[in-house]
């Protein structure tokens, strides 16, 4: 495949596993924990490298699901305590992150990890960084970890359907039906820490914020139907990322920030054209005649 090819590649991996995650966490209207998960991640990579000094191998990922974890958990701690949510991710979101940007400039070193790395990503980097494969040969890192968090996250949706579905829209008639939602909740924090851990060094958590939350908000805006969301979610973040490359390339800059820049312009066509809930539609519809 060729070099550019790879970069598509990655972030239509990137693009559909996050707008799957991303569809489920707009209904939950949870869609502020995805820009906390991506930035508190940072805390658990850093102490993992600092515990094992190396920048690569299972314990990064071991690290970055755990301070995942740790957010969703303090996140619900300081609510059930009455804190507002809103404000509760904020206060954890934004001190953990601190912690972690403190350790990279205090102990980290001369390590090559630091915080613009961890924000913008290097997408362009991908290519080269490659692993040889039985019946595949040398294929990118990132691309075989993306791969496999994709398959995973299809999965676990998947095998869990109804039980998602019903914990979104109606938690407490999930409880009386005996579904865990407490546990179905952890679950799925833990498929959104490992979705943006995966997503983490390639693209940086600008991105990741992105196609976690735009996608699924546009797809929203087009359908009633949980099944047909998801769908239209995954499609929207593999659009965004073919159409922010080429247009990163068309300008010469950031091809993540493109990326994230198309996600937004995908989003804002469906807010102005989709039929049900566009902008356009509303003024074009007929008006209703009362009895």
């Amino acid at each position: 495949m060729s070099y550019a090819g790879w970069i598509l590649l990655t972030a239509s991996l990137v693009g559909l596993s996050c707008g799957f995650i991303g569809a489920l966490l707009i209904l939950r209207r949870m869609a502020m924990m995805a820009d906390a998960i991506s930035h508190t991640v940072l805390l658990g990579i850093v102490v993992a490298y600092l515990v094992t000094r190396e920048l690569s191998g299972v314990h990064m990922l071991l690290g970055a699901i755990s301070a995942g974890l740790l957010t969703s958990v303090l996140v619900q701690w300081f609510h059930s305590r009455g804190v507002q949510q809103e404000a509760s991710i904020g206060v954890v979101f934004t001190s953990l992150f601190a912690i972690g940007v403190v350790l990279i400039a205090t102990k980290v070193g001369n390590a090559h990890l630091d915080v613009k790395h961890t924000l913008m990503g290097e997408i362009t980097f991908i290519p080269w960084e490659k692993i040889e494969l039985p019946w595949l040969g040398a294929i990118p890192e990132a691309v075989f970890i993306l791969s496999l968090v994709l398959i995973v996250v299809v999965a676990v949706i998947l095998a869990f359907y109804k039980e998602w579905k019903i914990t979104s829209f109606d938690p407490a008639l999930a409880a009386s039906l005996g579904i865990p939602v407490v546990l179905m909740h952890y679950v799925f924090m833990s498929l959104v820490s490992v979705t943006t851990v995966a997503a983490f060094d390639a693209v940086g958590a600008i991105m990741v914020v992105a196609m976690l939350i735009t996608p699924a908000a546009a797809a929203y805006l087009w359908t009633d139907r949980l099944a047909v969301m998801l769908g239209l979610s995954g499609l929207f973040g593999v659009v965004s990322a073919i159409a922010g490359y080429y247009v990163a390339v068309w300008l010469d800059t950031s091809i993540s920030g493109s990326m994230a820049f198309a996600t937004g312009v995908v989003f804002m066509i469906s807010f102005l054209g989709s039929p049900k809930h566009g902008i356009v539609a509303k003024f074009i519809r007929p008006a209703v005649p009362s009895a």
